[in-house]
């Protein structure tokens, strides 16, 4: 018989829970993982993951159709959308039974069902309403992620208006889409079915798209979606969809007034709810704001014993910080000498074509905070390795302290910019100074080099530009 006694129970399987619960193994504590649907969570089975290989065949259709560029002659070039869905589908399942593998490995058990505090230090797991077991653990670490959010009025269908989920598993290429909220999820798809040559529209409430990046780097991708062929409408609201047979109709409310437009399917993508309903919070000292779980810089709940990490909680809503958020805890539980997560040193990323990835703070956030900046930019059109990959548009900007030299912020937009973002966490890691930066010897030729020639600049010593 399965133990049902254990140091750490981790009630959710995605990618803070399943680090958490390898962590705590590793630290020789009796682990136990309650998972109601799959290992890996949304991020690997249904968002990080299977996106980004979808993202990926849009990428190479946007090849094919432009080989000219690059030299090359192809005729009749087109995709297969099922064998498209399929690949991120394997995608999804090979890295889903990975986790399976790595948690036995390190000897962690896993029950199948819905996890829910059943008094202090216990949780009842069920499935389809049967009891599977009881478990009592000293700590209890609640990593039961979130879904999409929904609006009146706004409801998905699950086959003309679709969520994340649908979108992901299409059972036709819409000639057209609407794309209600452009945070990175909703530019990823707007992105994805773009390539893949649908009409696409784009609506956002706030007053430019990926509202949390930078103004300049959202005004340029703003720019390079207009160019792809996007119709984007920021500082507006869907007041209303109206399904038709195979089409929806949407009541758009811009600055220029109300207009509709009819489209043949729409992705809602705006935000995200906690799922803290039937988790057994009722009763204890777990405070809840607004569907997200309050916590302190341990990670640890107002009930004794009781933590949560990831989605959860708190944004930034990123599987990175979900996992990184998994290990502070489990290493505080073992009384080892963790340090609190500083949101100011997780990378974003936004795997749109062009891409965009962000660190730390935006222009306007450091001036907001009375600091005197430095700013540095560089083109990806002086870049060589950029010249010769065909990818010229793009900037690389950078932020700095200019008392202290301190590097505030970088933001990015342009090709494999998510690659290159780590590279400033490091320096954000190490406290580096625009100094060391400068001091730094980068390849070339490399993308990378534009990051040496940003912080150049910053400080009027920009070689190449």
């Amino acid at each position: 018989m399965a133990d049902t006694s254990f140091d750490v129970i981790v009630i959710g399987g995605g990618p803070g829970g399943y680090v958490a619960a390898i962590r705590a193994a590793q630290l020789g504590l009796s682990t136990a993982v309650v998972e109601r649907e799959h290992l890996g969570g949304i991020c690997l089975n249904w968002g990080c993951i299977p996106t980004k290989a979808l993202l990926r065949s849009a990428e190479i259709n946007h090849m094919l159709h432009n080989l000219d560029e690059y030299g090359f002659k192809a005729k009749e070039t087109s995709f297969d959308l099922d064998k498209i869905v399929k690949r991120s589908r394997g995608v999804a399942t090979r890295l889903s039974g990975g986790i399976k593998h790595l948690l036995g490995k390190n000897k962690v058990q896993v029950f199948d069902g819905q996890g829910a505090l059943a008094g202090p230090g216990k949780v009842a797991v069920t499935k389809d309403g049967a009891a599977v077991a009881e478990l009592s653990g000293k700590h209890i670490i609640l990593a039961t992620g979130a879904r999409a959010r929904t609006l009146p009025g706004l409801e998905p269908d699950g086959k003309l208006i679709w969520t994340y989920r649908e979108a992901m598993v299409p059972d036709v290429m819409p000639k057209s889409l609407l794309v209600v909220g452009s945070g990175a999820i909703g530019i990823e798809f707007a992105s994805f079915y773009r390539d893949l040559g649908a009409e696409v529209t784009v609506v956002e409430v706030l007053d430019r798209v990926l509202p949390v990046e930078d103004e300049e780097i959202s005004a340029l991708a703003h720019r390079a979606f207009v160019a792809e062929g996007m119709t984007i409408h920021t500082g507006a609201t869907v007041k209303a969809l109206k399904t038709g047979t195979d089409n929806v109709t949407a009541t758009i409310e811009t600055t220029d007034g109300v207009q509709e437009i009819t489209v043949h399917r729409v992705v809602l993508a705006v935000g995200i709810v906690g799922n803290v309903e039937d988790i057994g919070l009722a009763g204890t000292g777990v405070k809840v704001d607004r569907t997200h779980i309050e916590i302190n810089q341990w990670c640890e709940t107002g009930e004794p014993g009781v933590y949560a990490i990831g989605d959860l909680t708190g944004p930034p809503w990123l599987a990175h910080k979900a996992s990184h958020e998994g290990v502070i805890c489990i290493e505080h539980i073992a009384g080892l000498d963790a340090h609190p997560l500083d949101v100011t040193r997780i990378p974003g990323c936004t795997y749109c074509r062009p891409q965009i990835a962000s660190l730390g703070m935006t222009e306007q956030a450091a001036r907001e905070q009375g600091r005197e900046v430095r700013i540095g930019r560089f083109p990806y059109m002086a870049n060589g390795k950029a010249i010769a990959m065909g990818e010229t548009e793009g900037l690389i900007k950078t932020v700095f302290d200019a008392r202290t030299g301190e590097l505030l912020g970088a933001h990015m937009i342009g090709a494999e910019v998510t690659e290159l973002i780590q590279g400033f966490a490091i320096a954000r890691g190490l406290e580096t100074t625009e100094a060391e930066l400068m001091a730094t010897v980068f390849p070339h030729p490399t993308l990378s080099e534009m990051m040496h020639e940003s912080v150049l600049d910053a400080y009027d010593q920009a070689i190449h530009f």
